[in-house]
């Protein structure tokens, strides 16, 4: 990996891995309770424009601090743009809609179906990745957690499918910009951090442009909305992404990845106890189908006499598996 985007192994050992591991789940977590309250007090536009803001500042400053220089190159930065649009300004939007209408606990769960949407699509736009049937029995019993969480039984009694349905199409949306990435901006020669500040920047810059256009601006500024705004840029986006990448390159790609399985849980718990959601026995029976699904999924089978081999998450250095050195900020 690119020296200037690690930590010094000494500053890494100042706070145990484990922590920062329980410190990232908490934050992803915790990322749908600041969208709940940021939508009550502003549009969702406004709230991912806001998070994005924040979140670019924090990896601009680290940016800073270790002198990187933002990515050269005219396709580098369309392809950025795409990405810009597909891992962080259309799924950070889809889901600040999607809480309009339901819990903040369901759209975590939601966002546990992310890894589903990949298999599935990496089979048809990625010829390295096989099915196996191992991976195929994983889609399907993720699928039937899915319709669990539904509750497909009850004909979606008392579900708003709108609020549903952005939610997968925002889980949705990351794959689709892990593939398009993979296939673009594979083998850079830019550090990860350079990518992903400018790929934030970029994400910054669409919402900029497209708020205006869908909102007004806010008659006032409440406090709770504002730093929950502030929490989810600051913590869940940039904070977020440097832990994540230095967890990736302290413990490697297998173990920093297993925060995916933590999240949807740490969304629930704060959704209900924070904010009074309700919670029918169905949501967290299929939110562990659905991971139990996911993992299957991930899973690589173990080669005789080797070490079984997780699948290197997007993020991880173009060294391990010449993938892209971006992120999706995935929450």
């Amino acid at each position: 990996m690119s020296s200037s985007g690690t930590s010094s192994p000494a500053a890494r050992r100042a706070l145990d891995w484990r922590l920062r591991f329980g410190l990232l789940s908490l934050v992803w977590g915790f990322s749908f309770l600041f969208m709940k309250v940021g939508t009550e007090g502003f549009a969702p536009f406004q709230v991912t424009l806001g998070r994005l803001a924040f979140g670019t500042a924090v990896v601009a400053a680290a940016m800073a601090v270790k002198r990187e220089r933002l990515p050269r190159g005219a396709w580098t930065w369309v392809h950025l743009t795409v990405a810009g649009f597909l891992l962080n300004a259309l799924p950070f939007s889809l889901f600040a809609f999607s809480e309009l209408t339901i819990p903040s606990s369901l759209a975590g769960i939601c966002n546990a179906t992310s890894p589903l949407w990949g298999m599935a699509l990496s089979l048809v736009a990625l010829s390295e990745d096989r099915p196996t049937r191992r991976r195929v029995a994983g889609l399907g019993i993720g699928f039937l957690g899915v319709l669990t969480v539904l509750g497909v039984w009850q004909g979606f009694d008392g579900l708003d499918v709108t609020g549903t349905a952005l939610a997968l199409l925002a889980s949705l949306s990351y794959p689709v910009g892990w593939i398009y990435v993979r296939r673009t901006l594979a083998g850079s020669s830019h550090s990860h951090l350079s990518l992903t500040g400018a790929q934030l920047g970029l994400a910054t810059l669409q919402l900029a442009l497209v708020t205006p256009l869908f909102t007004s601006v806010p008659t006032g500024f409440p406090v709770l909305p504002v730093l929950s705004v502030a929490a989810l840029g600051v913590l869940g986006t940039g904070l977020a992404f440097l832990i994540q990448y230095d967890l990736v390159a302290e413990v490697g790609p297998t173990t920093a990845q297993m925060v995916t399985y933590f999240t949807p849980v740490i969304a629930t718990a704060a959704g209900v106890a924070l904010l009074g959601e309700s919670l029918s026995w169905s949501t967290p029976v299929g939110a562990v189908v659905v991971l139990a699904g996911a993992a299957l999924t991930q899973s690589r089978p173990r080669a005789a006499g080797s070490p079984s081999v997780a699948p290197v998450p997007e993020h991880e250095d173009t060294r391990l598996r010449e993938r892209p050195r971006t992120t999706a900020s995935q929450t």
